[in-house]
């Protein structure tokens, strides 16, 4: 059984930082490309970042030079790591895979405001 639990989200001011985590279970975590995800309330769900299985990385323009997408195959785990946090980042944010078929987090929670 495929899982991926994120962990971190939370309630941050304008400008600050969050660490978003995913732990994978159920795959050979290390052959694959993790993404995360986010939906805004009444928005599509729009990709923020993916780290291939070689590392290979893109960032969503919204998000270049403030977030940071990284893997620990050693743990199974992704992360988020952002700055500069504006309001238009707030929405939940989803862990997300493709191992044969589409894998999703429950989702965490991630509000900016003052």
């Amino acid at each position: 059984q495929v899982q991926l639990v994120e962990s971190g989200g939370g309630l941050v001011q304008p400008g600050g930082s969050l660490r978003l985590s995913c732990t994978v279970s159920g795959i050979i975590f290390s052959i694959y490309h993790m993404a995360w995800y986010r939906q805004a309330p009444g928005k599509q769900r729009e990709l923020v970042a993916r780290i291939t299985s070689g590392r290979r990385i893109i960032y969503v323009d919204a998000v270049k030079g403030r977030f940071t997408i990284s893997r620990d195959n050693d743990k199974n785990t992704v992360y988020l790591e952002m700055n500069s946090l504006q309001p238009e980042d707030t929405a939940v944010y989803y862990c997300n895979t493709n191992a044969a078929q589409w894998y999703w987090g429950q989702g965490t929670q991630v509000t900016v405001s003052s």
